[in-house]
């Protein structure tokens, strides 16, 4: 029984969550009063309302505690991974802005959308019962695949959300049956309670195929093989500001919503769930790394490297324990940030009627623009994980973590094909530097605030390469209690 809110004091660590709602209530209804030439101040004020949440957030507003009867879960480790999903989905708007416009695409109901679909992975990421999971998780969902559909007229985007909307209902339907599974096995729906049943009765079968069938949801929803085959028709259909935004942040929402229902939940289940996780990560590993390599489109390209991130964040999971899921949580970070990154070169260099998507299309970029090259080669440099930036200490982070969950045969199988995935990245640093184009080559966009954004993103991965220790230090404190 859910008790009553006796006050607004009581909602308190709600606050956040509630600013993005509401927010996103207000701006539904302003955009109605705009036309086509003012509706950037939707979009503005959007990004404005994402960005009070987030420092309500960082500044502490409305402490940490839980509501509505223990649904609602504020505490450390909910602070960064919201942090995070704000940072990353400031990005995502700024990007998001110019490219839609430009080709007639931008609608009131993308910054609405946007909110929504943030206010999803805010609660997901604090669910303290698997009803809330399943609330913010929807939450997420339905506006990913409206989203996805924005441009109607293009055949190849709808072909893609609706591929999306199928295997992503396939997805919730796994997950909600483990979790009813779960529900009848401890009769609870309580992740705290569930742990406390779980560690009593921790060899009922219907309780562990329940967590099965959870760990086959949270798999599906990250994207990890082989549950990874509506990932690259989505990426590459949808228009790639939109692939931003449910590439990034959604991948922290989907790490949170892994370690609410595996280490607060199904805990004492570990050494089970951990053997899974570490077979998903092995196979995320070689089929991602090996169908990147043969990929001649970038945003196919980035899909199928998604897959084989997700394996890499796997091996934290896999490690377990306070130290797996902290270099879990780092890597996520490190993989929101970088994939912002890597899709927002592909919307600084497109342009109306062109869609700079192709490998060849980066071929000779450093002789018309070596600024451009420069940075683009940082965020290739950081997905490959090469020293001194983020990717290369987040990819040592999980690594060590499987190191310390006694799994060494899973360390060395992410080692190797960390050497794989470093040859589909090299490719497009080579086309910039050292091919020729291929007839005509496009002329560079002068957009100076979105060039800006992208410097500062993909220099980041440099910047914090060398200060990757506060962050890891953050993730490790949000599980050190």
């Amino acid at each position: 029984m859910i008790m009553p809110v006796r006050s607004f004091a009581d909602l308190m660590p709600l606050l956040p969550e509630l600013v993005v709602i509401l927010g996103a209530f207000a701006l539904l209804m302003l955009d109605l009063f705009l036309d086509e030439r003012r509706r950037f101040i939707t979009h503005a004020a959007a990004i404005a309302v994402l960005a009070v949440a987030t420092a309500l957030i960082a500044f502490g507003v409305g402490g940490h505690g839980s509501v509505l009867n223990g649904m609602f879960v504020r505490d450390t480790a909910a602070d960064v991974m919201k942090i995070a999903i704000g940072v990353v989905g400031i990005l995502s708007m700024v990007y998001t802005w110019s490219y839609l416009r430009e080709r007639g695409l931008y609608k009131g109901e993308v910054a609405v959308l946007m909110l929504f679909a943030t206010a999803g992975m805010m609660l997901l990421v604090s669910a303290g019962s698997l009803v809330m999971v399943y609330l913010g998780l929807e939450m997420l969902a339905l506006c990913s695949y409206a989203l996805v559909a924005i441009d109607r007229d293009s055949p190849v985007a709808s072909e893609a959300a609706i591929k999306y909307f199928v295997l992503g209902a396939l997805a919730s339907g796994l997950l909600l049956y483990g979790m009813s599974l779960v529900y009848g096995a401890t009769g609870s729906l309580d992740l705290t309670q569930i742990a406390a049943v779980v560690k009593t009765s921790p060899s009922s079968l219907m309780l562990v195929t329940g967590v099965i069938f959870m760990v086959a949801g949270i798999a599906f929803k990250f994207g990890a093989a082989p549950f990874h085959m509506w990932l690259p028709d989505v990426y590459s259909g949808a228009p790639t500001a939109i692939t931003i935004f449910i590439g990034a942040a959604p991948s922290l929402a989907s790490f949170g919503m892994a370690y609410r229902l595996l280490e607060v939940a199904a805990g004492p289940l570990d050494d089970r769930w951990r053997i899974l996780l570490a077979v998903i990560a092995a196979l995320s590993l070689a089929i991602g790394n090996l169908s990147a390599m043969v990929q001649t489109s970038l945003k196919r390209l980035l899909a199928y490297s998604t897959v084989s991130h997700v394996g890499f964040l796997f091996l934290g999971l896999a490690g377990g324990g306070a130290q797996g899921f902290s270099a879990a949580m780092f890597y996520s970070i490190n993989y929101a940030v970088t994939t912002a990154a890597a899709f927002g070169a592909i919307v600084v260099l497109s342009s109306r009627g062109f869609e700079a998507d192709q490998i060849d299309d980066y071929k000779g970029l450093n002789a018309r623009n070596p600024w451009l090259a420069g940075l683009i080669l940082c965020v290739m440099a950081s997905l490959a994980g090469v020293p001194p930036f983020l990717g290369f200490w987040a990819k040592l982070a999980v690594l060590r973590a499987a190191l310390q969950g006694d799994m060494l045969w899973l360390a060395l199988v992410g080692v190797v094909f960390a050497v794989v995935g470093a040859f589909y990245y090299l490719r497009v640093i080579k086309a910039m530097y050292f091919d020729e184009p291929d007839g005509q080559m496009p002329v560079v966009r002068e957009d100076r605030p979105l060039r800006i954004v992208f410097g500062v993103n993909a220099l980041a991965l440099l910047a914090l390469g060398f200060a990757w220790n506060p962050i890891m230090v953050w993730c490790q404190r949000a599980f050190a209690g």
